[in-house]
């Protein structure tokens, strides 16, 4: 059974709104990706304001219910500059749908007229930068790469020379993600995120770390492995057509204050979409 389906259920079975009613709605938003900390804090808040304004109405509870996590989960709107070096250092640990995510952002960002351009820092994988040159030949996007096991930072370097040889526009930064060699992973993220900072245009640089709707808390456990090695803008969450549950997005809004940009929701090109609170929210409940 969806989540969803599990509120509607749970609002269906209970006659009165009283402590098992609230119990039961904390058990089925953990087991909806919002963890338990979170959860706790949503029904507190949910009970105070309930019983202050005496809502014993199950319409009116789901809609505040909703204002709740709306007031939990940020979008990001994304603006690329014309003429400028825009980089975007896009993470992820290995598995999440990460490379793809740079091709669906390439083509995103081409649509809109961007001069794109892909850079392949994922050096350690070489099947990582054979499968950018497949998307790059696809999508008429040309890719930056070096041999396998090179420098990443190096390839970020001349990416961004590229770019601004070319009157500036988007780069996007496959990284690496081996978190099984965390020391190693966040010293080496380090130095490509001084030398993007460096290249980028001011203003226009974005870390975008990559999710998988489908892997609900351990997304925030890699999240804060990230977000406090070099900082994440926003996250891209992938897979969300193939889970009933997505709502990880809460977790990382209220626990590292970190919004999303874009939802990913199947396996083209065109498979990506600007993130919205509200449609999100009413997805997740209904």
């Amino acid at each position: 059974m969806g989540f969803k389906n599990k509120i509607k259920k749970l609002f269906g079975i209970h006659n009165s709104i009283n402590e098992d009613f609230f119990d039961d709605l904390t058990d089925t938003l953990i087991e909806g990706d919002i963890g338990a900390k979170t959860s706790y804090e949503i029904i507190e808040q949910l009970q105070q304001e309930c019983k202050k304004e005496k809502n014993n109405e199950p319409e009116k509870i789901l809609e505040k219910l909703k204002n709740i996590l709306c007031s939990f989960v940020e979008e990001n709107k994304i603006h690329i500059e014309k003429n400028k070096i825009n980089v975007l250092l896009v993470l992820g640990v290995n598995g999440v749908g990460k490379t793809t995510s740079v091709a669906k952002l390439a083509n995103f960002f081409k649509k809109q007229e961007q001069n794109v351009l892909i850079c392949a820092a994922d050096t350690f994988r070489a099947a990582a930068i054979e499968q950018l040159k497949v998307h790059g030949e696809n999508l008429g996007v040309r890719v930056v790469s070096h041999q396998s096991g090179s420098d990443p930072a190096a390839v970020v370097f001349d990416s961004c020379e590229s770019c601004s040889a070319s009157g500036g526009g988007v780069v996007l930064v496959d990284t690496a993600g081996r978190l099984h060699n965390k020391e190693n992973l966040v010293r080496e993220l380090k130095k490509i995120d001084r030398i993007a900072k460096s290249k980028a245009s001011e203003g226009c640089y974005k870390k975008i770390l990559v999710i998988d709707s489908t892997t609900g808390q351990n997304a925030l456990r890699q999240a804060e492995v990230f977000n406090e090695a070099i900082g994440v803008d926003f996250v891209i969450l992938t897979k969300y057509d193939s889970t009933a549950k997505g709502g990880i997005l809460v977790s990382l809004g209220r626990e590292l204050n970190i919004p999303c940009g874009f939802i990913c929701t199947g396996e083209t090109y065109d498979d990506i979409a600007i993130f919205d609170t509200k449609k999100y929210i009413d997805e997740l409940i209904g």
